[in-house]
C-alpha cells in the first residue's frame, strides 16, 4: 500500500472491524464494544485467523497473523493497523 490516500482513517477501519467481528460472531454491530478484548466475545484462534485474512483482503496488505492477539481490542487493532499502514 504505497498510496497514502489508500490508508483508512482509524474511524473507518474501526467501523469495518466492528462489522466484521459482529458478522463472525453472529451479533449486531451495536453489541460490539471497541474497547473490550475480543476474547470477551469468544473470539478464538480460528476466528482471529479468519478476521486477519479478511483484513488482508480489505486492506490489500500482508499482515502478521498474531496481530489480533497483540492488539486485543478493536480500538487497539485499528490504531496499530493505521500506524503501520502510514509508515509503510
Amino acid at each position: 500500500m504505497s498510496d497514502l490516500t489508500a490508508v483508512p482513517t482509524p474511524e473507518s477501519l474501526r467501523a469495518w472491524l466492528v462489522d466484521c467481528v459482529a458478522d463472525h460472531l453472529g451479533r449486531a454491530p451495536a453489541g460490539i464494544a471497541t474497547d473490550v478484548p475480543l476474547t470477551t466475545y469468544g473470539l478464538d484462534s480460528v476466528y482471529a485467523l479468519s478476521i486477519a485474512a479478511e483484513l488482508e483482503d480489505h486492506l490489500d496488505v500482508s499482515l502478521d497473523p498474531t496481530l489480533i492477539w497483540d492488539h486485543p481490542t478493536i480500538d487497539a487493532l485499528s490504531a496499530a493497523l493505521v500506524a503501520e499502514l502510514r509508515s509503510a
